[in-house]
């Protein structure tokens, strides 16, 4: 069984060799990453291994920026 998150070995080698988290995450995002994130805990790159397939077989859009579908949201009369 595989892990839900890539190691942090795994995130300094997706994020090119770079070592501080906020390099990576930059880095990353970049890559089109874009749910990659700091933990709030650890302060390390989180990327969950399903987000990390998807982008990379094509399956996500990759360069989304981190930008989210929101609501339309409309007065009800």
């Amino acid at each position: 069984m595989t892990d839900v998150t890539l190691s942090p070995e795994e995130v300094q080698t997706v994020a090119g060799g770079y070592k501080r988290p906020r390099d990576q995450l930059t880095e990353l995002h970049r890559r089109g990453f874009y749910r990659a994130r700091i933990g709030r805990i650890t302060g390390q790159v989180i990327l969950e291994r399903a987000h990390y397939d998807a982008i990379c077989t094509g399956a996500a859009q990759a360069g989304n920026d981190g930008a989210r579908a929101r609501p339309t949201l409309r007065v009800i009369k």
